[in-house]
């Protein structure tokens, strides 16, 4: 299931890069802003529960399809770029098995621990 589910992610980051061309913006603009999303752990500056806001707000990809298709609606393409990068930068993430928040800290996420034994002993196992 694991690399299944990798694949998958792998395709909507491929779906997100896609979506990209057919904006104006210049093609390096993709690789340059596609880590700005990661600006949202600075929410853990306030605490794990503002952080784990904060973050799952900037990686969450309801929240990327809302800001694309409210950009779409409106013509607004700075929108759509915003939308298509949090999408693709979510997507990648969790392709590298970072996954949302929870609140009791930054390591804790829907996919598992990061770098706990939980996600190491599921990687054995699953595929």
């Amino acid at each position: 299931m694991k690399t299944t589910m990798k694949i998958e992610e792998l395709a909507l980051f491929l779906l997100g890069i896609f979506a990209f061309r057919f904006l104006t913006f210049e093609w390096w603009w993709f690789p340059v802003l596609l880590l700005t999303p990661d600006v949202g752990m600075l929410g853990y500056l306030f605490g794990n529960k503002t952080g784990a806001f904060v973050y799952n707000l900037f990686h969450h990809k309801g929240v990327a399809l809302m800001v694309f298709l409210t950009g779409f609606y409106f013509s607004g393409e700075i929108l759509q770029l915003m939308g298509i990068i949090l999408f693709s930068h979510s997507a990648l993430d969790r392709m590298l098995g970072y996954g949302l928040k929870y609140e009791k800290g930054f390591k804790f996420t829907h996919l598992g621990e990061i770098g706990g034994n939980e996600q190491r002993l599921r990687g054995n196992h699953e595929h």
